[in-house]
């Protein structure tokens, strides 16, 4: 009998075309599934009659309280080699192996980039004011040459986002609970004092951390307050590492200048959710990883990891 393989939430329907499915077609049959499902029910019922899982990222959540009730589920698939969405005690008790796939940093460090110029020339504004045959000019760009980015976090993505901004001219310091003066020496930027004086002397602050209990929530109201009022926030991070409301707030409030996010506490962002409209953000659908040289590796792997499972020598393991 084939084996079942459900792939969860491909919005884009790129699953397929992303990897060579051949290898395990004549043992398993692959089910693409685009939509996303929140509900723990319908995401229990969808899945009973699955035996393979490949999920992206953290996508979906596979607590216990899931993974009890999937009594078929053997191999369970993500995208990555770290992931908090999955409780790997709890495959481990249910007998499902949890594999992972390579992972590349450099997307979301591109679109960290991308983030931070389009809030500073204000691309979305004035792109659609010419579509739409608006005002010709009506924003006045902010410059980076000479301005100040303030990284937290300075790991792999950190690091990069650094030596791009020190390519622009900009003067460049970093802040984390672990981070060394010589970690800062190596990466050319400067050590700041404290999470708060970094945050009062930049111009542009981005979020490079991994969230665990010492970052979440990391930047509240408290935070939010100590930024210029002409000074952005980017985060294309974790989403609780900023208290979402608090941002939101400031935003309306005009306290700082503007925000760029593209991660947040639900996703999907539900369609009546404020922070589709709230006013001077920036957002794009958690698209940090998601380019084809970063979804030929997640499927791909995804195909090994489920090949070497059927071999009964399964490969890059969680856990």
């Amino acid at each position: 009998m084939r084996l079942r393989c459900a792939v969860l939430d491909d919005f884009q329907g790129a699953a397929l075309d992303s990897a060579d499915w051949s290898p395990i077609r004549d043992r398993v049959e692959v089910v693409v599934f685009r939509d996303h499902l929140a509900d723990e029910d319908a995401l229990a019922a969808r899945l009973a009659g699955f035996d393979i899982v490949v999920t992206l990222r953290e996508r979906v959540p596979f607590p216990a309280t899931l993974l009890d009730r999937l009594d078929r589920l053997r191999l369970l698939v993500a995208s990555g080699m770290r992931n908090s969405a999955i409780d790997l005690a709890a495959a481990a008790r249910n007998g499902v192996t949890v594999c992972g796939t390579a992972s590349s940093s450099t997307p979301p460090v591109e679109l960290t980039w991308a983030l931070l110029l389009g809030l500073a020339r204000g691309l979305v504004t004035e792109n659609g004011a010419l579509r739409a045959g608006g005002p010709w000019q009506s924003t006045v760009g902010a410059d980076l040459h000479g301005r100040r980015l303030g990284l937290l976090g300075l790991g792999r993505i950190g690091a990069r986002v650094a030596r791009v901004g020190l390519a622009f001219g900009m003067t460049v310091s970093a802040w984390s609970q672990n981070l060394t003066g010589e970690r800062a020496d190596e990466v050319s930027v400067a050590l700041a004092p404290s999470k708060d004086e970094l945050l009062r002397d930049s111009d542009f602050v981005s979020v490079h951390l991994k969230l665990g209990d010492r970052t979440r929530g990391l930047i509240g109201a408290r935070e939010l307050a100590l930024l210029k009022p002409t000074a952005y926030l980017i985060n294309t991070s974790r989403a609780a590492i900023v208290d979402q409301d608090a941002l939101l707030d400031a935003l309306r409030a005009g306290r700082i200048a503007g925000a760029a996010l593209d991660v947040f506490d639900t996703e999907p962002l539900p369609a009546d959710h404020p922070l589709r409209t709230a006013p001077r953000l920036l957002a794009t659908p958690h698209l940090g990883y998601v380019t084809r040289a970063n979804y030929t590796t997640y499927y791909g792997q995804a195909v090994e990891d489920i090949r070497a499972y059927l071999a009964g020598e399964p490969i890059r393991r969680l856990g």
